[in-house]
């Protein structure tokens, strides 16, 4: 039985990515600075450990019997666009440090396999009509915020482990990620998330605030198809930072849209100021299509199952407010 470790198995993707590991057969060990918040793991262990501590790290990747077949890096310090906006500073230092100290401790460990979960944001901004980026576009850097440099960062730390420590490094970038069991409110989700919690409290015929002027341009994967292309890059040879995401764009307003169908209500939109991000990112994923790996679902697939888990939420917190 091949044993892997997930850090970050309290968020979002980690959680997915944990059922998925299972479900292929692994012994999975879950670490987190605090356990999921809306499902049971499905880890065989959970440590709640900081990982900003070098100690922390150590102990996430020390297993009985000899080192972890696979870790998985997906803990970071992160939100939406009003976090990364208003969270320069905890994101630079909380992210770096978990960073650091991972890939040291799973160096140290003689690991066999390290994923790291960078991001699209290590790019450049976009205008509407650009051609998709391809890894190779990280470069000359330019990313909008400091979450996207410090990624870039990391991914140059793992690759020159990699390099010189003898641990086989496999580097993921990927952009808004969405679905059930995620942050909802409270200012770290993102925007699907957030649209869908709009939607689900507003009355048919209602109206919503959106920041921006609903124009800019995203691609959202489902998590289903994200963790997916996660675990076939993890068992690939590809060496090399790799796109991994939909190829369906679609504007903010779109995506509302697309919501407010699912709900089966009449939406207005009321554009406002707020933190918008670049006005346009998407990118060509044809580096992780060679493995043979496609996205299987829209962003209407996803909606569909991630609305009415978002809808319940909203339901259950209106009940117990």
């Amino acid at each position: 039985m091949r044993r892997a470790i997930v850090c970050g198995a309290g968020g979002f993707i980690g959680h997915h990515l944990t059922c998925l590991l299972k479900e292929q057969g692994y012994w999975v060990r879950g670490v987190d600075i605090r356990e999921q918040e809306f499902a049971a793991t499905r880890a065989d262990e959970f440590l709640l450990l900081d990982l900003r501590d070098p100690d922390g790290c150590r102990q996430a990747v020390t297993l009985p019997g000899g080192p972890a077949d696979e870790v998985y890096q997906l803990a970071a310090d992160m939100g939406g666009m009003g976090f990364i906006h208003s969270a320069e500073c905890e994101i630079m230092t909380n992210s770096a440090l978990i960073n650091i100290h991972m890939i040291n401790a799973a160096a140290d460990a003689g690991v066999s396999r390290y994923f790291f979960s960078s991001s699209a944001c290590v790019y450049h901004d976009q205008d509407e009509g650009d051609v998709y980026l391809t890894e190779d576009d990280a470069y000359p850097a330019l990313p909008d915020n400091e979450y996207g440099w410090e990624k870039l960062y990391a991914e140059r730390m793992a690759l020159s482990f990699g390099r010189n420590r003898g641990i086989e490094v496999r580097i993921a970038r990927f952009q808004n990620s969405f679905g059930p069991y995620g942050t909802w409110q409270g200012g770290r989700e993102k925007a699907p998330a957030a649209i869908c919690r709009k939607v689900a409290m507003a009355e048919d015929g209602g109206e919503i605030e959106v920041w921006g002027e609903g124009s800019a341009l995203r691609v959202y994967t489902y998590v289903p198809d994200l963790c997916g292309g996660i675990y076939t890059l993890m068992q690939s040879e590809i060496t090399e930072p790799t796109n991994i995401g939909s190829d369906e764009i679609v504007s903010v307003d779109e995506l509302v849209a697309t919501v407010a169908d699912v709900a089966g209500k009449s939406i207005r939109i009321q554009h406002v100021e707020g933190p918008v991000g670049v006005q346009a990112r998407y990118h060509s994923s044809d580096r992780i299509k060679s493995t043979g790996w496609r996205a299987k679902h829209t962003l209407r697939d996803g909606i569909e199952e991630t609305y009415p888990w978002i809808e319940e939420q909203v339901r259950a917190t209106a009940l117990s407010g």
